[in-house]
């Protein structure tokens, strides 16, 4: 991922927060003819292994996972991205802009197929993802024989993350005043992620410039 000094973020704790809240993620893998990509949520154990580990499940039906196993992959994470206007530096020769926050992250898949496995990776999902609703659906709420269909529908996976790179381009190689211009530019805009931008945007504030 190119990425200019400014706009590096290496911290692991603030880069595996980011996986955590932008969970939905790019799953990337080659074989000799072309590039397979599926779209899935994933969890991350971060003391799993040095980098933490990347949890998922794909349906079976989808042939990504066929000859993945082992295979290098890598998985892209999406955070908040917001389109800058020129017109709230009100300046002359500006030109427009995205802020944007992601992470990339490489490692090999390893496949899980047997049921206590994957039945563990479902638990955690429905855990993860549950705990947040106001009346959280139990796992142990299905029939054993709906469980059991479900299991055989799926192929789990792992991913040891060997790299992991973060990009939090916030126009931190502007000047200060002219990232507050941006910051209210965004603060006039519909959308949760303009907001977050801003509020990332306003956390660089002191941060030397590159």
């Amino acid at each position: 991922m190119y990425t200019p000094p400014s706009f590096v973020e290496d911290d692991p704790a603030t880069l595996h927060a980011c996986i955590e809240e932008n969970s939905f993620a790019t799953l990337v893998t080659t074989d000799s003819s072309r590039p397979s990509v599926s779209h899935l949520p994933l969890l991350i154990d971060r003391s799993a292994s040095p980098n933490g580990t990347l949890i998922g499940h794909m349906a079976k039906a989808n042939l990504h996972w066929k000859g993945i196993d082992n295979q290098d992959a890598l998985v892209i994470f999406q955070g908040p991205h917001a389109y800058i206007s020129p017109s709230w530096l009100k300046e002359r020769n500006v030109v427009p802009t995205w802020n944007y926050v992601a992470v990339h992250v490489t490692g090999k898949v390893q496949l899980v197929d047997k049921p206590p496995a994957l039945l563990d990776i479902v638990r955690r999902y429905v855990d993860h993802y549950e705990s947040t609703m106001p009346a959280p659906w139990q796992l142990d709420s299905a029939e054993p024989d709906f469980m059991e269909s479900l299991l055989n529908a799926i192929v789990g996976f792992t991913i040891e993350i060997e790299s992991i790179e973060g990009k939090w381009k916030l126009n931190q190689n502007h000047s200060e005043e002219r990232r507050q211009k941006i910051i209210d530019g965004l603060q006039t805009c519909p959308g949760d992620d303009s907001a977050q931008i801003a509020d990332l945007m306003r956390a660089t504030f002191g941060v030397a410039n590159s």
